[in-house]
């Protein structure tokens, strides 16, 4: 079998998910650097209203993807549980299932994208200097829908199997031919934006085509294929049923930040914060992949003592990390911070949203691993309910009690509190019957060994 491969059933629990998560993590620090080109090529070779326009037309696209993108994940979990029980057969089907999903679900979207984006981008009230280039954008990166829902689901199917390095590589494909294709196309023969939204597209099914390569050479017994034909119906249902929550879950989470960011930015811009806040979280999500499937694996082995063990080991470690992290930023947020802005006023509010946010990130490192082991485990209603109503019910509303009663300088404190009280509903998943019958399956197994 592929040496790529990290079977989390065996061996050290946080060593594997280490193993796992740093690919992850180099990937998220590559699309942070690739994100800084793309904007240094656009603001070079284009004028202010293309920066906007690339800016805003990319979050209409994001919203409409969200969805299934989640029954993407959806897809990670029932592999990484099928890949923990030796089903070969299983595998089969769920790769089958999931191509004819691809092509069944983005071909409508596309559609949908282009006839729908003008009127989408109205809704968010694009500047009128803006909105050509919003629209070309928009309707461009919405062809490449295909490319960017087969990369993700692909990059998806071989997390679950524990091949997160694979992944790293084909993020290094599509960042590295979208920065050429940029300067190429944008510097090179000034086609503006759509130069830059072909660059987008393109990239994303280069790196989608060599996935399907990579996947057919690397795994032939799982005969993966190239186009849909057919699919398994209960398959195709679990699928839904898990992804759909984790999708609308990501959708509504997309609009509220909508929300608190039209907040913040009667306040002053939260960019700057955001860039730092960036490198201090940026193990968050990878030991939170670690997480899910740490938990699919182990839950497909009936592995129930490890499952116990990893459930609070691996959240523990990702915020331990995470804190260190938020520390040494904040700590150092002064000097940090001046290379990305030396206006005053930008320069104070980043600081004040650094000083009472990154202090406490590494509860939201602790309740994020929480929520994907659960989700690992193809517990998808808990956690669902707790993300909405922490973002819903606790911080929305916490920000906007705050401005309204004189202190709109420190809404921030809102996102502070939303870490602990997901942190602290989170942990009371494992007061549940669901966990409690895990637990005694894993006493059973001890007992009998």
């Amino acid at each position: 079998m592929n040496m790529s491969k990290i079977d989390m059933t065996q061996g050290s629990i946080l060593g594997r998910a280490a193993q796992f998560a740093l690919p992850i993590c180099i990937g998220n620090i590559l699309q942070q650097l690739y994100g800084t080109v793309d904007t240094l090529v656009i603001g070079n070779f284009c004028d202010a209203s293309a920066l906007a326009a690339v800016a805003t037309s990319s979050q209409p696209l994001e919203i409409l993807l969200c969805i299934f993108l989640g029954i993407g994940s959806g897809i990670s979990i029932l592999i990484s549980q099928a890949a923990g029980a030796s089903d070969a057969d299983q595998l089969r089907k769920l790769a089958q299932t999931a191509v004819f999903f691809l092509y069944a679900a983005s071909l409508p979207l596309t559609l949908l994208g282009v006839a729908a984006g003008p009127f989408l981008l109205r809704l968010m009230q694009v500047p009128a200097d803006a909105m050509p280039y919003a629209i070309v954008y928009l309707r461009i990166t919405t062809l490449g829908i295909l490319g960017n829902m087969g990369y993700n689901f692909n990059a998806g199917i071989l997390r679950g199997l524990g091949n997160s390095t694979s992944s790293l590589l084909f993020l290094g494909i599509s960042c590295v031919t979208n920065i050429v294709l940029d300067l190429v196309l944008t510097a090179g023969l000034g086609m503006g934006v759509t130069g830059v939204a072909i660059a987008t597209a393109a990239s994303l099914f280069l790196s989608w085509m060599f996935s399907i390569f990579y996947i057919r050479h690397t795994y032939p017994a799982m005969n993966f294929p190239v186009f849909a034909h057919g699919f398994d119906l209960p398959i195709l249902h679990e699928m839904l049923k898990i992804g759909l929550p984790l999708g609308l879950n990501t959708a509504l989470y997309s609009v509220g930040h909508v929300l608190l960011q039209a907040l913040y930015n009667t306040l002053g811009s939260t960019s700057v914060a955001g860039k730092v806040s960036g490198i201090a979280n940026i193990a968050i999500t990878s030991y939170s992949s670690a997480a899910t499937v740490f938990a699919g694996q182990n839950l497909g082995a009936r592995n129930y003592r490890r499952l116990c063990c990893g459930a609070w080991q691996i959240p523990l470690c990702s915020g331990i990390v995470t804190l260190a992290g938020g520390l040494l930023v904040t700590a150092f947020c002064h000097p940090l911070l001046m290379l990305f802005s030396r206006d005053p006023a930008v320069l104070a509010f980043a600081q004040r949203y650094t000083y009472l946010v990154l202090p406490f990130t590494w509860a939201y490192a602790v309740f994020n691993g929480i929520m994907c082991f659960i989700n690992g485990i193809g517990e998808i209603r808990y956690p669902t309910i707790v993300n909405i109503l922490l973002l819903w019910v606790v911080r929305i509303p916490a920000a906007y009690l705050i401005m309204y009663a004189g202190y709109g300088e420190y809404a921030m404190v809102s996102v502070s509190a939303s870490f602990i009280t997901g942190m602290i509903a989170m942990l009371f998943y494992f007061k549940s019957r669901r966990w409690g019958a895990i637990c005694a399956l894993a006493k059973n197994r001890n007992t009998h060994h």
